[in-house]
């Protein structure tokens, strides 16, 4: 009994680790330089621990096999408690300071700049164009060009957060009161899902964002589209979607470049927030029916966050300012 109870906690251990490294947040799956450097440590330092584990084990079988201990003790204590050790871990601790003192260069004067927010329960996303003198607002989702590097300053605007991109490196907290930062440099084009890895209250785990890297060319065009306002809707339901999004005060919380009084900063840009993979920091995906749905039971849906559910919207009403939404791209 004890021997199959103990098979059935391997096996279930061993499918939720396996599962928690699939997809587009994988650990083993790197896309960016800094993830590829981590991976290829940690392949060096299982290695050197199994090499270890590896004579402890046929030191231990030879002792009780033989029933005698030879050589020396001497020879044990000291070669085996203090000459091994050295050997082993020495080369291993020089090339993990090595690798982590590599992620932690100076950013390249071209580099990106973005600046991350973290707040509870959402990410606000903010893209320095100096040279274009351009500022990109955006939330929950950030866009990269593959094969340049970017600086990411993070910033939490209330209690302790962490940014982790497990497919392009490592993880950094965010602190209320300090900037911290992280270069991203990705390798591949794709989405990645990125992670809050610091236990920052009751939605927590569902506090994630998405990772989008363009070729070079397609990100230049993509910075060039966020410059312009949102355009006013012409279609008559989508004008009345925008009408009940002013009219129910959404502006005082939540920013539309173009909208007269949509300027408010407490929740998430919603300039471009049909274009993006999901709602409500990768709760759910995108389109009409799940922004609706986030409207209108916000608070059942993600209970503790800071945004009152809508349920006082008449059907017709919902479905207007949700389509509105779901055309701002």
């Amino acid at each position: 009994m004890m021997r199959r109870l103990i098979r059935v906690l391997c096996a279930g251990g061993a499918t939720l680790l396996l599962a928690s490294c699939s997809g587009v947040q994988s650990a083993l799956e790197p896309g960016g330089v800094g993830a590829s450097d981590i991976h290829t440590l940690t392949i060096i330092m299982v290695i050197g621990g199994a090499v270890v584990t590896l004579m402890v084990v046929v030191a231990i079988a030879g002792a009780f096999w033989r029933r005698t201990i030879s050589p020396s003790r001497n020879f044990w204590l000291f070669g085996g408690g203090v000459a091994l050790p050295v050997a082993v871990l020495t080369p291993l601790i020089l090339y993990s300071s090595a690798t982590g003192y590599s992620m932690r260069q100076p950013t390249p004067p071209a580099a990106e700049r973005i600046t991350v927010t973290a707040h509870q329960y959402w990410w606000d996303v903010a893209y320095d164009r100096a040279q274009h003198r351009q500022t990109i607002v955006s939330a929950n989702e950030i866009v990269l060009p593959q094969g340049r590097p970017t600086e990411i300053l993070l910033k939490a605007a209330d209690v302790i957060h962490s940014f982790w991109v497990p497919g392009l490196a490592g993880k950094v907290d965010m602190i209320p009161g300090r900037t911290t930062r992280i270069v991203l440099e990705p390798t591949m084009t794709g989405l990645f899902r990125g992670q809050c890895a610091e236990f920052c209250g009751t939605q927590h785990a569902a506090m994630a964002f998405f990772v989008k890297v363009l070729p070079p060319e397609d990100y230049e065009r993509w910075v060039v589209a966020q410059g312009a306002p949102a355009a006013t809707p012409e279609e008559p339901f989508l004008r009345r979607g925008l009408d009940v999004f002013t009219a129910q005060g959404c502006g005082a919380c939540h920013r539309i470049d173009g909208v007269a009084g949509a300027d408010g900063r407490l929740g998430p840009d919603l300039t471009r927030i049909g274009a993006r993979q999901s709602i409500a920091a990768g709760l759910l995906p995108g389109g009409v029916g799940n922004i609706a749905a986030w409207i209108a039971s916000s608070q059942h849906l993600k209970p503790g966050n800071r945004m009152p559910s809508y349920d006082r919207l008449t059907g017709e009403e919902l479905r207007a300012v949700s389509a509105y939404l779901e055309s701002l791209k």
